[in-house]
């Protein structure tokens, strides 16, 4: 397959927008000036970056809330297409366990758009902001490797690797998977740090007796942005009745998700699993809480004065 020939897709996790700011999806914020939301952003770049399709992973019951605030103006600027993650959609054999109140995370979020994949796709966050440049360098790694011949050997898999110090809240500490990386860009692990603080030259970790233990700023960090090839699902698909199976009969069934990073990490602790980490000088913010507001609509705000964006995203 040529490179001109390869298609690729952008896979939106939206499916907790509604119970992350509370009182369901009209109360996702808006920050561009003609109120533009997160989302906009990362589909203008992704876009640009040469992405064939956007595919949004949300809940059924906000479906309409989503097209009508979201989706119906980004269907005009691009080809789209839903996923609904549900708490109830499990391999056959498996039922919801009694107390379980919440789908499965990330991985299982994925896997909601197993009907929809069969070309490389890059997975994001939709209420993260990545910037530019990630986007491109996925984009060109997944077309890259698309074009490859391949039968054999471990699944590639592709991640955008943040500086530490481009990454760091103003509001407190943030958790970050710090990642492990060989000479030739290959990951060899991430170490999930929690309690990271900015400090006025770099970063640390806020010990629980107060003392801070210094971290490198410029150390490379996991931020939910990932390039795969289609035959993941698969993978995906098996691991995720693995990881239930594995639980089933146990409290943590009611509660632990399959994330993304674990399964990732899993892959590669056993030789299954080749992730090469594309750094990017990009500045990533998002938007957990309300709190977070004001600080990312004046971020993207100095991102148009500095015409990095257009006021109007291409009609969205």
């Amino acid at each position: 397959m040529g490179q001109a020939d390869v298609r690729t897709s952008l896979v939106i996790m939206a499916a907790g927008l509604g119970s992350r700011f509370g009182q369901g999806i009209k109360q996702l914020a808006k920050f561009g000036p003609h109120g533009q939301i997160i989302i906009d952003y990362s589909v203008h770049d992704a876009l640009r970056a040469g992405f064939d399709r956007v595919i949004f992973v949300i809940r059924k019951d906000l479906e309409k809330d989503f097209h009508e605030v979201i989706g119906s103006r980004i269907a005009s600027a691009a080809d789209t297409a839903y996923a609904f993650q549900a708490m109830d959609d499990l391999p056959e054999g498996f039922a919801v366990p009694e107390g379980r109140k919440k789908p499965w995370g990330t991985g299982q979020a994925v896997l909601a758009c197993r009907e929809l994949i069969r070309e490389p796709f890059c997975v994001i966050n939709a209420d993260d902001y990545y910037g530019a440049e990630p986007f491109r360098k996925i984009h060109d790694w997944l077309v890259r490797t698309a074009s490859e011949a391949r039968s054999e050997g471990p699944e590639p898999v592709c991640m955008a690797g943040f500086r530490l110090r481009n990454t760091l809240s103003e509001n407190g500490g943030v958790t970050r998977g710090i990642c492990r990386v060989d000479p030739d860009g290959s990951l060899t692990g991430i170490d999930e740090t929690k309690q990271i603080v900015r400090l006025p030259d770099g970063a640390g970790v806020r010990e629980e007796d107060g003392t801070i233990r210094r971290l490198d700023p410029d150390s490379l960090v996991s931020m939910n942005m990932w390039g795969f090839m289609p035959g993941f699902m698969d993978t995906l698909k098996q691991g995720f009745a693995d990881f239930l199976r594995q639980k089933s009969g146990t409290e943590a069934l009611t509660k632990e998700e399959y994330l993304l990073p674990v399964i990732v990490d899993g892959l590669l602790g056993r030789g299954e699993a080749g992730v090469e980490v594309l750094p990017t000088s990009e500045h990533w913010f998002g938007v957990t809480y309300q709190e977070d507001i004001p600080l990312v609509r004046e971020k993207i705000s100095a991102l148009v004065r500095d015409g990095i964006y257009p006021e109007h995203l291409n009609g969205l």
